[in-house]
């Protein structure tokens, strides 16, 4: 069965997958120019607004981790909202995104978004018919208030084909570290591909517009699509180095008598590491 979200040609394939060091120079390059956008972000008051959406593992967490992972916390943070309490179901629906927008000098990831309305509140009927075709009506108008008001917004779709989603879900189902990523929302998608295909289509049609277009991000190889969408959103952000203040370490001050306390005092972690590999192996010796 053909991937849906990429018009029925054939997805990037595990063959054609990116060389690792290929990969790990140029994701260097990217994120040295992320943080340089980051620094601009800062200086000119800038406001951003990434919106990652996507397939169950399409890959979207990877990629904002690789995105975020040399940023500055205080600068650039990741906005993945659990579900909605009462209260919030009681609000307009996009009162509670609304306050995790950027002030000046931010930048926001958003790690799912509003689209979820359009998505699985749709597809497994968490919202009502008369709830969905507002949204698809208001979300037009939202979106364009943001840019009007000067929000940089990027929105990117990760596209996966059915049978890379259904490799990675069977590598989650047998690794502990990743098992938790296992939803029951997952397997349910799993089902409901088809469903998911027409919502997302439909979601496009009312959403794709030249104020806030949709950039397709083809996932099956995720080192590809890494590296694709940061050069993408670099590319589409008018950013320029910031001069960097001029920092020289002081020199260090002669010891003027201070007397450490005796080791035996303090309560210390045990070496754990010193049971993994013999110390003394030749490789591990300065100049080794």
């Amino acid at each position: 069965m053909p991937d849906e979200d990429t018009g029925g040609e054939a997805p990037t394939t595990a063959a054609k997958r990116l060389p690792r060091k290929v990969y790990e120079r140029e994701l260097r390059r990217l994120q040295i120019e992320l943080v340089r956008l980051q620094e601009w972000v800062r200086a000119e008051g800038a406001r951003l607004v990434v919106i990652f959406e996507g397939r169950d593992a399409a890959g979207k967490g990877g990629t904002i981790k690789r995105v975020s992972e040399n940023l500055n916390p205080r600068v650039a943070r990741i906005a993945a909202l659990p579900a909605p309490n009462d209260r919030q179901r009681s609000q307009w629906y996009f009162q509670r995104y609304v306050e995790h927008l950027p002030a000046a000098g931010e930048i926001v990831l958003f790690d799912r978004s509003w689209y979820n309305r359009a998505g699985v509140e749709r597809v497994m009927g968490f919202c009502t018919p008369d709830q969905y075709r507002i949204f698809l009506r208001q979300c037009p108008i939202f979106e364009r208030l943001l840019t009007e008001d000067g929000i940089l917004l990027r929105k990117y779709w990760f596209s996966v084909s059915d049978t890379e989603q259904q490799r990675r879900f069977a590598d989650r189902l047998t690794d502990p570290v990743r098992r938790w990523k296992l939803s029951p929302m997952d397997l349910e998608s799993i089902t409901r591909w088809e469903d998911y295909s027409r919502a997302k289509d439909e979601m496009f049609v009312h959403t794709d517009i030249p104020d806030a277009p949709w950039y397709v991000v083809e996932s099956d190889d995720k080192r590809r699509a890494r590296i694709n969408m940061i050069a993408h959103l670099l590319s589409t952000v008018p950013y320029h180095a910031v001069r960097e203040p001029q920092i020289e370490l002081p020199p260090r001050p002669a010891a003027r008598g201070y007397q450490r306390p005796p080791r035996s005092e303090q309560t210390y972690v045990p070496d754990h590491a010193a049971t993994l590999t013999d110390v003394t192996d030749p490789a591990d010796r300065p100049g080794g």
